[in-house]
């Protein structure tokens, strides 16, 4: 027996639909591999932003520590001691000029330090938000000035290095800064009364 014209059309239809099936399957594999790793960068790229805020976070309250110092400088500053102990930078009779320079700064909190606490932070070692939206910072951001001598260029300049360290919301998140400041000292012309 012959086959007859519609029962060709029909196993083509068959097979057609077979692969239109198949084709289906696949576009469909396909989406969902792209849409799991959209996702998938998604978090990633998540994690890079919350790590570079906490890093910022960390560095600007490092920074302001260091300002505090060099102002703290610029008004006079105090006389070189042997530090000992944590103070309070609050309190202006306890900020001292240490003799001796920091020997490992990156390890925080350091023994030897001033605490500086800006007026509008919020620390609070458990972490979480602080009532203003902005986040509870780890610890109190610190700082250490140290006498380094008199500048050998010019004889009439002190210098100074501050260092001022500072958290984000987390321990993990720690930053370092130092400076070199000079502040010259006026001397009267000997020539002068």
């Amino acid at each position: 027996m012959k086959p007859t014209a519609t029962s060709t059309h029909s196993a083509k239809a068959v097979r057609q639909q077979g692969f239109v099936l198949i084709t289906g399957l696949l576009f469909l594999v396909v989406l969902t591999l792209l849409s799991l790793s959209m996702f998938r960068s998604v978090n990633v790229q998540e994690s890079i932003a919350g790590n570079t805020r906490e890093k910022q976070r960390a560095f600007e309250t490092a920074q302001s520590a260091l300002t505090y110092a060099e102002w703290w400088l610029s008004q006079g500053g105090g006389n070189v001691m042997d530090c000992v102990g944590v103070n309070m930078a609050t309190d202006l009779t306890k900020m001292r000029v240490c003799s001796v320079p920091l020997s490992d700064p990156q390890t925080l909190p350091w023994s030897i330090r001033t605490d500086y606490q800006p007026p509008s932070m919020a620390i609070n070692p458990a972490g979480g938000m602080a009532a203003g939206g902005d986040i509870n910072y780890k610890a109190m951001p610190g700082l250490y000035i140290s006498y380094l001598g008199v500048n050998a260029t010019d004889s009439q300049s002190l210098v100074y290095q501050a260092t001022g360290f500072g958290y984000g919301g987390s321990a993990t998140a720690a930053t370092v800064v130092q400076s070199t400041y000079q502040l010259s000292v006026p001397h009267k012309p000997l020539d002068q009364p």
